[in-house]
């Protein structure tokens, strides 16, 4: 996909964050855009920063973890623009807590979003974007903890790492098929949003660093972000273009992808050390 301009773009989570970052990103290319969230306040600043720079905005409030509300949104997307070529499927939440004390409901919740809206964004938009005709793409993002795994964070590094294996074999299928759609599985390291303040966090992390409590752990965390979501939408649009499979975003995440590659199972140990120093 050598250029956005006329293209219609649909983008979960996009009332904050990398969703926002890419809506506007977008429109400043030409492209129209059908925008999603939970959030109606962040949702509407986002669709009249958007619609400002002239292209057409749709926007709908969905919950991404119910597959009926992704998929009547597709069709409505469709029905509203005629066409759809890209679909964003960016929302997602963040869980800590041990396993042990992550509670089923704890799990149901984070997959229900972070792995469940992904399939369902999937599912509901791939066959609209073949019947467009058009060079389309499928993006999905999954994190670098998608990559390597932490402590207190099962549940979030479960939910990513079923969408980077989900999104590889896609793309892997869509190759097999030679048709002009193709698929990315994009891995942000540490980006200044609001995933970790908005974060669910059991009594368990707290035990585990020492009793350092939720919002100084929270703190700790976001004051390693490197990342801006201005800068994660334009290496993700930038991966677009190149049609690449695998995306990093940030200095940390490649840092971290090659630990992973180069100490594939004792890295757990420099990620404990790390975790222990972070939470001091």
């Amino acid at each position: 996909m050598n250029e956005f301009n006329g293209k219609v773009a649909a983008i979960t989570g996009a009332a904050s964050g990398i969703g926002r970052a890419l809506a506007l990103e977008l429109a400043t290319q030409g492209c129209h855009l059908a925008l999603c969230d939970v959030d109606k306040k962040g949702l509407k600043e986002t669709s009249a920063e958007a619609a400002a720079m002239g292209v057409n905005v749709t926007t709908k409030t969905v919950d991404v973890a119910n597959r009926k509300a992704v998929h009547d949104w597709a069709d409505a997307v469709v029905k509203d623009h005629g066409k759809v070529n890209m679909i964003f499927n960016n929302a997602g939440v963040a869980l800590g807590g041990t396993v042990e004390e992550t509670t089923y409901e704890d799990y149901e919740w984070i997959i229900g979003i972070n792995l469940w809206g992904v399939i369902y964004g999937t599912k509901a938009f791939l066959p609209y974007i073949k019947q467009a005709a058009e060079p389309g793409h499928i993006v999905n993002i999954s994190s670098v903890f998608g990559l390597f795994s932490q402590p207190t964070q099962s549940g979030y590094n479960l939910s990513k790492f079923a969408v980077r294996g989900f999104t590889e074999s896609l793309r892997q299928e869509l190759d097999l098929e030679q048709c002009d759609v193709t698929a990315t599985s994009i891995h942000p390291g540490g980006i200044q949003t609001n995933i970790a303040r908005n974060a669910r966090m059991t009594q368990s992390v707290e035990n585990l660093t020492g009793n350092a409590s939720a919002e100084n752990l929270r703190d700790q965390f976001e004051s390693l972000f490197m990342t801006t979501p201005e800068k994660a939408a334009n290496v993700i649009l930038k991966g677009i273009k190149s049609k690449k499979r695998r995306v990093l975003i940030g200095p940390d995440a490649k840092v971290l992808d090659m630990m992973q590659r180069c100490l594939p199972v004792s890295y757990q140990r420099l990620v404990t050390s790390s975790f222990k120093w972070v939470s001091r």
